[in-house]
């Protein structure tokens, strides 16, 4: 027997299971910065990797919010690793302020200097993605109406990682302890090594 909703209907639950569903999912920790230097730095849940050469990743925000704004306006993003130690700090920044308020400064974090594009990044996340806007468009429905989400893609290119998770040179995911969001509306989780499984693709063997 199986649950069974048609979501434009409502689904019946206490929560929507969509995001639970497809989940855990990488936090798109998105920080970028107005024409004018304002700054801003917003958490995703909506947020992934899309292609490798060149790399490019992207984050879908419900609404026209000031992450979208300032990229569109500056063609320009930092994306920073969340992770355990950053959990609080990052939950800070997902509060709503007045654009002229700094997240940086609410949640206690550095806004380290860039190498190739303007826009600061988290300076005690381990790693940063530094972007460049390739694309952004406003999502519709199967039946072509536009909805109010936006989904932005931008291509990395400059990336700092601590050196201390890298081993042989191969970077070590569970070590920097990244958190991913889960459903509900306040569940989290974080990547431990006894979880790790091996397969070898069949191409590869």
């Amino acid at each position: 027997m199986s649950y069974y909703y048609e979501p434009a209907r409502g689904h019946g639950l206490p929560h929507d299971p969509l995001n639970a569903i497809v989940g855990p999912r990488p936090i798109g920790w998105i920080a970028s910065q107005d024409a004018e230097g304002h700054r801003n730095l917003a958490p995703y849940s909506f947020f992934n990797c899309f292609n490798y050469r060149p790399p490019i990743i992207g984050f879908s925000s419900t609404g026209w919010k000031d992450s979208v704004k300032n990229i569109v306006e500056t063609r320009e993003f930092v994306w920073n690793l969340a992770t355990r130690s950053l959990a609080v700090a990052m939950n800070e920044t997902s509060a709503s302020l007045p654009h002229d308020e700094d997240e940086f400064t609410r949640a206690g974090l550095t806004a380290a200097p860039s190498r190739l594009v303007s826009v600061p990044r988290v300076g005690e996340s381990p790693v940063n993605f530094e972007c460049r806007l390739s694309q952004y468009l406003q999502l519709t429905s199967a039946s072509g109406e536009l909805i109010d989400s936006w989904l932005v893609l931008g291509e990395v290119v400059a990336v700092h990682i601590d050196e201390s998770l890298l081993e042989d040179g191969i970077y070590q995911t569970a070590k920097a302890q990244p958190i991913l969001r889960a459903g509900g509306p306040s569940a989290y989780y974080g990547i431990d090594e006894s979880q790790r499984f091996d397969l070898i693709r069949p191409d590869a063997r």
